[in-house]
């Protein structure tokens, strides 16, 4: 069986499900540790002069950007956290599965910073700590990070989103195979 197209939409489904709740976990639970142990405004040293802990309270995007229209990018995390769900549902690649359960754990879970933390509307301010020098990031800006790096590499080398004919035909083939060979047994 073709290992790109996964016939079973369950398991997909629940890998998906499965990812994304572990993965929403360990981000969370380590902005939980960065607000307990970083919120004395102290600086930890990982990797001199590649990686720093230090507790940031981010109101924007990337880089601080649009740290005026935080509600703004709260509903753009919305739309994207819904728009993942619908695109893992749909496709018939586990490659794209994980990738898609990636990305939703990390717009998800800042999105949970922004409604957690929140004055007002959708205003809250997302729990950085990982100190690269020129960004502070989370765990969550990871998991976006490596699904878009995935999501790019699986365009270039043409990894199909949904089955087509020939693979459809030949999942078939070879679940017609298994039947019969299962019938013999009898």
């Amino acid at each position: 069986m073709n290992m790109v197209h996964h016939g079973r939409p369950r398991i997909r489904v629940a890998v998906f499900a499965c990812l994304a709740v572990i993965a929403l976990a360990v981000d969370q639970l380590t902005k939980l540790w960065a607000l307990s142990a970083l919120s004395d405004g102290r600086t930890v040293r990982v990797i001199p002069g590649l990686l720093s802990l230090t507790l940031v309270r981010n109101p924007g995007a990337s880089l601080g950007f649009g740290s005026g229209a935080t509600w703004v990018i709260s509903l753009l995390a919305i739309v994207a956290s819904v728009a993942l769900v619908v695109l893992a549902w749909r496709t018939t690649s586990m490659a794209w599965s994980v990738t898609f359960a990636f990305a939703f754990a990390g717009a998800f879970g800042n999105l949970i910073d922004r409604v957690v933390y929140a004055d007002g509307f959708l205003d809250g301010r997302v729990v950085d700590f990982l100190n690269y020098g020129w960004s502070v990031g989370n765990v969550a800006d990871i998991f976006l990070m490596v699904a878009g790096v995935a999501i790019v590499l699986m365009i270039l080398f043409n990894v199909p989103f949904g089955s087509d004919a020939r693979a459809d035909a030949h999942d078939a083939a070879d679940a017609a195979a298994g039947s019969a060979a299962e019938g013999g047994k009898a």
